[in-house]
């Protein structure tokens, strides 16, 4: 009789559920997965050591490519980083701007993870559900920074500019008639925070119509529940954070434990699961978007009532305005020498976090005095989640890897960093 051996399977790169550049090799006996061991490096974009050779301001727009679904949330890490060495104060005003599009950006990156995880699992409408609000909230980056994805908007002091007086507007063309674009622009003939404020309403009812297609779809219960279960020791030592830890029980946010900005002065909850598995990690990040539309409303609240500078006045550190620089040659020379040269930052090292939609992205900066970082360390989120899927995956069948990866939420940018 011929023996019977465990075969090995190659998942990826290119699979379509490897979301990125994941080569996944399983060891498997018939449709049961025995060994996953995850290959990374295929992506690697070298991004730590090309900080070393970048102005401080050169290296944010890395930031936003590392994960490409969460862009400004990465920003904010690196720009708090660079302003703990400076000692630079950040006016209150852009403060609650970064507050409300770092949960701009955990909305943008959950309405994703939801589309693409339901795809993954075999849901093809959430997708285009999903999609129709991110393409809003899309219209919102672009109507700060000009960029749709990459906005490097973040900067050290403050943000780049204050929250515009307009909304882009749909034009007529062959293709959409007068009456078509007048309903496409009912929300958008005001400000950017009209238009939030907008989106702020009606995002509840479209969370219940996600919740409608799935938390109470019996095949999708089938493919969650009870798959990579996680126990909330397991997850600690395993150096979880974000919603794979509160997936797990486990009540920690650096929102809540760690306040940076104003998140002290906002009301907010954090959302917890009980069983530590796909279907309760689902059930966490659903009510972090209706947790974060709260927040989001409550910014937009306090900035329609309270206008100021969104940029230090320390000229080092952040350019003069336009006016000035045109019409001062002493504002001139500091315009000049920021965007050429760069500012310099004390002799030092520090951390910095942040409460990223998949965890906790932090920036370990070391400054030797320079113009540039001496060394920038990335604590990427994804990182430390890809190293559990072997653990998750044991004594699963192989369709439940396709589960797996989704519950995970991984973006290959920050893990091959």
């Amino acid at each position: 009789m011929a023996e019977i051996k465990n075969y090995t399977l190659n998942f990826g790169p290119q699979h379509p559920a490897a979301h990125g550049v994941l080569r996944l090799v399983l060891e498997l006996d018939g449709e049961v997965v025995q060994r996953a061991d995850p290959h990374i490096g295929l992506l690697h974009r070298g991004t730590e050591k090309l900080a070393e050779s970048k102005t401080f301001l050169q290296s944010v727009p890395y930031m936003d490519r590392l994960d490409y679904v969460s862009m400004m949330c990465n920003e904010h890490g690196y720009v708090m980083a660079i302003e703990k060495l400076l000692g630079v104060d950040v006016p209150i005003r852009a403060q609650y701007i970064r507050v409300m599009f770092d949960e701009i950006t955990r909305i943008l990156n959950h309405l994703l993870w939801i589309g693409a995880h339901g795809l993954d699992v075999g849901a093809m409408a959430v997708f285009l559900y999903a999609f129709r609000e991110r393409e809003d909230l899309m219209d919102c980056y672009e109507a700060v920074s000009g960029a749709r994805m990459h906005a490097a908007y973040y900067r050290p002091g403050g943000v780049y500019r204050d929250l515009p007086d307009t909304m882009p507007q749909y034009a007529t063309n062959g293709l959409r008639s007068k009456r078509a674009a007048q309903k496409l622009n009912a929300n958008r003939s005001g400000s950017l925070l009209d238009f939030i404020q907008d989106f702020t309403e009606r995002f509840p009812k479209c969370v219940d119509e996600y919740e409608t297609l799935l938390t109470d779809n019996r095949i999708w219960k089938q493919r969650l529940v009870g798959i990579g279960v996680v126990s909330p020791e397991r997850a600690q030592a395993l150096g979880f954070t974000g919603p794979m830890l509160r997936g797990s029980g486990i009540a920690f946010d650096l929102r809540k434990h760690q306040p940076y900005e104003v998140y002290d002065q906002l009301d907010f909850d954090i959302p917890v699961g009980t069983e530590g598995d796909s279907y309760d990690r689902y059930l966490v990040r659903m009510a972090e978007m209706r947790e974060s539309n709260r927040i989001i409303a409550q910014c937009v609240k306090w900035l329609r009532e309270n206008p100021g500078p969104v940029m230090t006045s320390n000229h080092k550190v952040a350019p003069p305005a336009r006016v000035e620089m045109k019409s001062n040659m002493e504002e001139l020379i500091h315009h000049f020498k920021l965007f050429t040269e760069g500012f310099h930052v004390p002799e030092g090292e520090c951390y910095a976090a942040v409460e990223h939609p998949k965890g906790e992205f932090g920036i370990y900066l070391v400054s030797d005095g320079a113009n540039m970082p001496y060394r920038v360390k990335i604590r990427a989120p994804g990182f430390a989640h890809l190293q559990a899927l072997d653990e998750m995956s044991r004594g699963h069948m192989l369709a439940d890897v396709v589960t797996i990866i989704g519950t995970q939420d991984i973006v290959f940018g920050e893990i091959d960093r």
